[in-house]
């Protein structure tokens, strides 16, 4: 434990009762968590199989399981769990389906199969289009499951007509999951609360199974994810929680910091041990974090420390307009570069919302820049792979009618929308789900003939597909399928181009051959994966995140500050910091400033070396042209670590001329 520092260390070796470790930025947190676990195993003689950790991202919990795996034999650490939240409880729900009524190859529905269900269920209860109140229907539901809130009791305490409404609607939502065999994104933890609190024989099962409990970036747990833990965790008290109540910027998805208090009050013998030694960034730039964090309200206090150099002061640069300060950051980006031999990579440009970066990309292609939006386009919310995963689902769950209706038609069967609600007619008047209502006797009589013929064409093929898929080796089948389909025939009728249908193709192929490593890993371990297992799997993003997140090519970062949190950069600009940017408009007046100042520290400790803040004189806004206000968090910075530029009048010809200069030297260096 040499390359630990003395609180890094007590923090390993404590295991006399609950811990808290309050870890400030960049203070090793992962080091601290992941060198515990192998104290477990190899000093305190915990099995490996006997040990959770939990977090919140599939990169995280990779992260850790491979650090862990250089650090311990491999063979202490067979069954070690490393895994976010909602695997963990997968894992349950697979275990224990039938204590919670479930079938075996349950569904994992996603945001968009939630979304059709209960807007199908809109329009059944109010004869209507649910139109833009769906959203805001989803979310309702979506925080009273995570705050354990069930339908009767959403009801009983609804305090208007509209929560009323959408708490009759949430009661229809959870029936027809049950009746499709399917479980939702927040059910993934709900459920197994619900089960261990109702069966104390499988709690104990449980509780004998995690023997040791270690919980990642604790401040980020809502009230369902405290309880789980809680009752995994119950009289033994061998919990080691990891947070930091400053970097909790979640609320809008349930998150509580309050959590981190409640600790104290359910483990009355809890240890709390501060990491307040930063290891990433300047003296400068943690002495401006700690002094804007400074301005919340701290149940927990501690402040950050580095004994890095002091480092250049934070420049603080005022545009003219929206438009000069894109061109701003991307003129300062070549120019570093050029002048301290800098990669792209070493950039990144953090903002508020998404819309910020749009006029940020113009100017970045306009200068030649490349760069990457982090948080972009997901893996699988690519069509093609929603049509892969909706075949996949329906061969495991043949009840699932979300991805029976993604792919009955696709590739196009001729089977009209009027054949489509007849079925659906009928399957409502049998209450059972579409792929079983298809060969019913009955469904003669409500459909017509051509359209029956056609499905049930489908309906045996899906059958015989699914027999060959449990009694064959799973992979060369599924591959089958797609030549069986002709989906790649398809692709290129649909297509741009030739080249955009290969790429599509490929990656039903990538999905294809990772549902195998999947099965070929997991070989050996005692506990066979089914491809039913394996398939849930890929639908909570398990394995596929890391084509997303592992590009390290030559690109500066695009990214919002609630997605950068967990990241770090040698260079970083911040943008728009301006009153109704950053502080948001709608936390101003909902008087919700402190979620917004802890998401100005994590953007502030996002930076290494250097860190530049920008804002417009001048925004445009519904085509009218409006001063701003610069944000109350640059008041809040430390006025002899600031540097500011831009304060008198600013020459707009002058910037222009030295972007260009920059570049034409850029592209004289690199011979262009």
């Amino acid at each position: 434990m040499t390359q630990l520092n003395p609180h890094q260390r007590d923090a390993v070796r404590y295991i006399e009762g609950p811990l808290l470790v309050l870890a400030g930025a960049g203070s090793g947190k992962t080091s601290v968590i992941t060198r515990k676990m192998a104290y477990l195993i190899e000093q305190v003689g915990i099995p490996g199989r006997h040990i959770a950790a939990l977090t919140f991202t599939n990169k995280a919990a990779r992260e850790m399981k491979e650090r862990v795996g250089r650090l311990v034999d491999r063979k202490l650490t067979r069954g070690l769990t490393v895994s976010t939240f909602h695997n963990l409880g997968l894992n349950i729900i697979r275990e224990e389906h039938r204590h919670l009524g479930y079938y075996p190859g349950f569904s994992i529905f996603d945001a968009d199969d939630a979304k059709a269900l209960l807007q199908d269920l809109m329009m059944r209860e109010a004869s209507a289009d649910a139109g833009d109140e769906l959203n805001d229907i989803q979310m309702t539901i979506s925080s009273w499951k995570n705050a354990m809130r069930g339908p009767s009791d959403a009801l009983s305490k609804a305090a208007d007509e509209r929560e009323q409404r959408i708490a009759i609607v949430y009661a229809r939502y959870v029936e027809y999951l049950k009746a499709y065999n399917a479980v939702d994104f927040d059910d993934l933890i709900l459920l197994p609360v619900q089960l261990f609190r109702a069966n104390l024989d499988v709690l104990q099962k449980w509780r004998r199974k995690i023997r040791y409990l270690l919980v990642d970036e604790y401040q980020d747990t809502n009230l369902c994810q405290y309880d789980l833990v809680k009752l995994l965790v119950a009289e033994r008290s061998a919990l080691t929680v990891v947070g930091d109540d400053d970097q909790s910027i979640y609320a809008w998805r349930g998150a509580r910091p309050e959590n981190l208090v409640q600790l104290k009050e359910d483990f009355p013998s809890l240890k709390i041990i501060k990491l307040e030694q930063n290891y990433r960034s300047t003296v400068r730039i943690l002495r401006s974090a700690n002094l804007v964090i400074a301005n919340n309200p701290h149940v927990f206090e501690k402040a950050l420390w580095s004994d890095h150099t002091v480092g250049e002061e934070i420049r603080i640069v005022r545009c003219r307009n929206e438009d000069a300060e894109a061109d701003r950051i991307a003129t300062e980006i070549l120019d570093q570069k050029l002048k301290k031999g800098l990669e792209f990579r070493d950039f990144a440009v953090l903002y508020r919302g998404n819309h910020q970066a749009r006029l940020l990309e113009m100017k970045l292609q306009g200068y030649q820049i490349p760069y990457r939006i982090s948080g972009g386009q997901s893996f699988f919310s690519r069509n093609e792979i929603k049509d892969a995963m909706g075949y996949l689902r329906l061969l495991v769950n043949p009840n699932d009618d979300a991805a029976f209706l993604r792919v009955v038609n696709v590739p196009r069967r001729e089977i009209g929308p009027r054949t489509l609600e007849q079925l659906s007619h009928y399957a409502r008047s049998r209450d059972v789900s579409l792929f079983r209502a298809v060969d019913e006797m009955g469904a003669e009589t409500q459909i017509a003939e051509s359209g029956l013929k056609r499905l049930r064409r489908f309906s045996d093929w899906v059958d015989r597909t699914c027999q060959r898929l449990h009694q064959e080796d799973p992979v060369p089948v599924i591959k089958q399928l797609f030549t069986d389909i002709e989906y790649e025939e398809w692709l290129h009728q649909h297509a741009g181009s030739p080249k955009q249908a290969q790429r599509r193709m490929e990656n039903i192929w990538y999905l294809v051959d990772s549902i195998k490593r999947m099965l070929d890993d997991d070989k050996g371990t005692g506990e066979e994966m089914t491809i039913a297992d394996a398939i849930s799997r890929l639908v909570l993003r398990d394995l596929l995140e890391q084509r997303e997140e592992d590009d390290d090519s030559d690109k500066v970062q695009l990214l919002t500050l609630h997605a950068s949190k967990g990241l770090e950069f040698p260079h970083v600009f911040i943008m728009g910091l301006e009153e109704e940017i950053l502080p948001h408009r709608g936390s101003i007046e909902n008087g919700d400033i402190e979620e917004e100042r802890r998401l100005m520290y994590v953007g502030i400790t996002r930076a290494r070396e250097t860190l530049t803040l920008t804002f417009a004189a001048q925004r445009r806004q519904y085509g009218e042209k409006l001063e701003t206000i610069p944000s109350r968090f640059l008041d809040e910075l430390p006025e002899d670590d600031l540097k500011w530029e831009g304060m008198g009048d600013l020459d707009v010809e002058a910037n222009q001329k030295k972007g260009k200069a920059t570049l034409s030297a850029l592209l004289g260096d690199l011979g262009v």
